[in-house]
């Protein structure tokens, strides 16, 4: 049947015609178009004044063509491009080279000069957000050996002797036999692929994984934690619908600022392309992952119903002011869901993924539902309007739990995690937001949220709450989302929604806000922040759990085309010796001072690693795939991949847009990013560095496990972080006495 609902899913001839012209900009930046008319029109000059003179290069050519112009044409044309083609490759060359990186302030002669040939080169041309895609560097693939030594480093301090020479004994055995072979066809995939291991990480860590999204999979963001812009949910829903869809003008446009650190060192901007229109579509085996090149709707979910959402009318953006009509227009809705409907969403939350392929297969192949589904998937976003509020407050840990919790899993039935992004609004106006996780990493998703609660802090609102401006038109209403589910289909939803309610009920999921000291303290303790916030973490899960644990901390790769992440193995042979330090009273307070400069220094130098392809665990998950293509078997990797995180963290990014002035709006802080623990018996915990004297953390653990206590991790993380400092107090204290 024909789709009713008029999806637009189609790109105007505007927006072709602007990605063609970006695509050419970005395959000869950083020289600007324009000076390829100037280049042939200096050869044809030259040509023309003195034909066969020393500077007429065309002269100098093969004659190819049967006119002067066209000879003129084409050697100014090959010039143009052999120019383009010098620049990017050094370009490129000069990419490869990350010394700068394990430097501090004091920066070599090289990096200097590297510094400055950069700058020249890109002064040409302010870069679009994909312009620096064509010039990084691949992710090197690093040497067996290497690879295998840091690891066996890392597991030293986490088992015992004769463990240790069992796991020392496998990895000679495997690199003495298969590795080389491994190594090999890992050597082939780099060489024709952009990177040799984000395809493999996307589709074996995440599409192939038949458990439910929710808590297992999404990650979600909170909102403004000191501020509330507007208490009018409609209005808070239309002006960040008006700015997500904002910024996602800003990405087809490529007019979006790519990130650059010191104005030379690019990060990889590959995850922005499928922010919006994206859903993650299940199958029988394995996830896909379908974009939508362009959308003009959005679906919009209240009180166990379905709107679609029209976005322009006229080939414009609607105003914030004209959405907030729409969005009340939904709030004042007084039909009834239809059967199965209000709960729908459980199976995209709950559902085994081959059984919601089953599901979406037989229920939604045809028909209504179909159509329905469809508007959903290709939305540009999905929008949950919740029928309570979302309290937070700084004094209040549990209200402020509350609220990430909110977010994070709503009742099981009000989030649709198959959606590369959703924002859910409560009655009071906050909001947060919920993604998908195979599509991009939270530095992505967060940096979205960032500018958009930018534009929402310089435009504002009404002073009575709602959005500014005038309604040019009627905007055009929402219309219900129609479905037709029999019987059997109803009974397959209450049974995910009871499976995602139980999900929900065992997730311990805790906010703690640290505001005793923050980084500023840190910093004069010589200590950098993540190091120092790692060790914490370490020292109150070894009160935890009288040991320490393999630590899954989340580094970023996009020094390099299309990378993602790598893993910080943070708990070292250092970071041991200084918690058991702490733990002994006999010892003395210069030595665990000591052993935390050096815990410190080792976790730098290990980051800078990680970021700079040089880490453990994505080199050895390759080597893993690439020996189930062979069919070989290797104890060795079985075994890496066998060994439990019980301690996943991950630092949420701050301040990526610089949009807002932070030092004279210090209140302008998100609540963070969370996520749910990797393993059953194991925490999950994400922190955010608000400033110079706070600190935010999300603790994630499971109810059923015996192990694990969200609230009880919070009292030893902040008992850690007061014994760190008296640590430096007593050390400053000390050295002032020798003074």
């Amino acid at each position: 049947m024909a789709d009713p609902y008029n999806l637009h899913l189609h790109l105007s001839w505007r927006k072709r015609l602007l990605r063609y012209k970006n695509t050419i900009e970005n395959a000869t930046f950083p020289v600007p178009i324009k000076t390829l008319p100037l280049t042939i029109t200096i050869v044809s000059a030259l040509h023309y004044a003195d034909p066969a003179g020393p500077y007429d290069v065309v002269g100098k050519m093969p004659s190819l063509l049967a006119s002067a112009w066209a000879n003129c044409f084409a050697t100014g044309l090959s010039l143009w491009l052999a120019g383009v083609f010098t620049i990017r490759m050094t370009i490129r060359l000069l990419y490869l080279y990350k010394g700068y990186m394990y430097e501090n302030q004091n920066q070599s002669l090289t990096t200097k000069l590297w510094a400055f040939a950069l700058k020249v080169l890109l002064a040409w041309k302010k870069p679009k957000l994909y312009s620096f895609q064509g010039l990084l560097p691949k992710l090197p693939v690093p040497k067996v050996e290497d690879t295998v030594e840091r690891y066996l480093k890392s597991m030293r301090p986490l088992v015992s002797d004769e463990e240790y020479q069992h796991l020392a004994e496998m990895a000679r055995d495997f690199e003495k036999g298969v590795a080389s072979k491994l190594q090999r066809y890992l050597h082939l995939k780099s060489w024709w692929s952009s990177n040799y291991v984000s395809d493999w990480w996307e589709r074996y860590a995440y599409h192939m994984n038949r458990a439910p999204l929710l808590i297992n999979s999404n990650v979600y963001g909170v909102d403004l934690i000191f501020i509330n812009p507007s208490t009018i949910q409609s209005a808070r829903a239309a002006f960040l619908i008006y700015g997500f869809m904002y910024y996602r003008e800003l990405i087809d446009s490529q007019e979006l600022e790519p990130l650059v650190g010191q104005g030379i060192i690019p990060l990889c901007s590959a995850q922005s392309e499928r922010y919006f229109n994206t859903a993650r579509i299940p199958d029988l085996e394995i996830d896909e992952i379908v974009h939508y090149e362009y959308s003009e709707h959005m679906v919009v979910y209240h009180k166990g119903k379905y709107f679609l959402l029209p976005l322009y009318h006229n080939n414009r953006l609607l105003k914030p002011c004209e959405i907030e009509i729409q969005i009340q227009a939904i709030l004042n809705d007084q039909s009834s869901p239809a059967d199965g409907e209000e709960k729908l969403a459980a199976l995209t939350a709950a559902s085994n993924r081959t059984e919601w392929a089953k599901m979406r297969q037989e229920f939604f192949g045809r028909g209504i539902n179909k159509c329905s589904l469809t508007a959903i998937e290709s939305a540009a976003l999905f929008v949950s309007l919740d029928d309570y509020p979302y309290e937070d407050d700084r004094n209040d840990p549990e209200k402020l739990s509350f609220f990430i919790d909110a977010i994070c899993c709503g009742n099981g039935h009000n989030r649709w995690c198959d959606k590369s992004l959703m924002m859910a609004i409560g009655t009071n106006g906050k909001t947060g937001l919920m993604a998908e996780h195979s599509w991009a990493d939270g530095p992505i998703s967060a940096h979205g949220w960032e500018y958009v609660l930018s534009m929402e802090w310089h435009e504002g609102y009404r002073e009575d709450g709602h959005t500014k401006g005038t309604p040019e038109f009627a905007p055009p209403l929402p219309v219900r989302l129609q479905w037709d589910f029999n019987p059997r289909c109803i009974e397959a939803i209450e049974k995910s929604s009871m499976v995602a309610k139980e999900m929900i009920a065992g997730l311990d999921l805790y906010a703690y806000i640290h505001d005793d000291y923050g980084k500023g303290f840190m910093k004069k303790a010589k200590v950098s922040p993540d190091a120092y916030i790692q060790m914490a973490l370490q020292l109150a899960y070894f009160r935890d759990a009288g040991r320490v644990t393999l630590t899954y901390e989340a580094t970023m790769t996009r020094l390099y085309r299309e990378g993602r992440t790598e893993t910080l193995r943070s708990c070292t042979p250092e970071m041991t010796a200084w918690v058991k330090a702490m733990e002994d009273p006999n010892s003395a307070v210069e030595d665990r001072y000591q052993l935390m400069l050096d815990t410190a220094t080792r976790h730098k130098r290990n980051y800078q690693d990680a970021m700079c392809g040089k880490g453990v665990d994505r080199h050895l998950f390759g080597l893993y795939v690439v020996s189930k293509y062979v069919q070989v078997d290797s104890p060795f990797l079985k075994e890496v991949f066998n060994q439990p995180w019980k301690l996943s963290t991950s630092q949420t990014p701050q301040h990526q847009c610089n949009k807002v002035d932070y030092k004279k709006n210090p209140d302008f802080i998100s609540g963070g990013v969370g996520f749910g623990p990797v393993d059953q018996n194991g925490y999950g915990v994400s922190y955010n560095i608000c400033g110079e004297n706070l600190i935010i953390f999300h603790i994630s653990s499971k109810r059923s496990s015996p192990d694990t206590d969200s609230r009880r991790f919070a009292k030893l993380l902040k008992g850690a972080f007061t014994d760190m400092k008296n640590l430096m107090l007593k050390t400053n204290n000390m050295k002032n006495q020798n003074i």
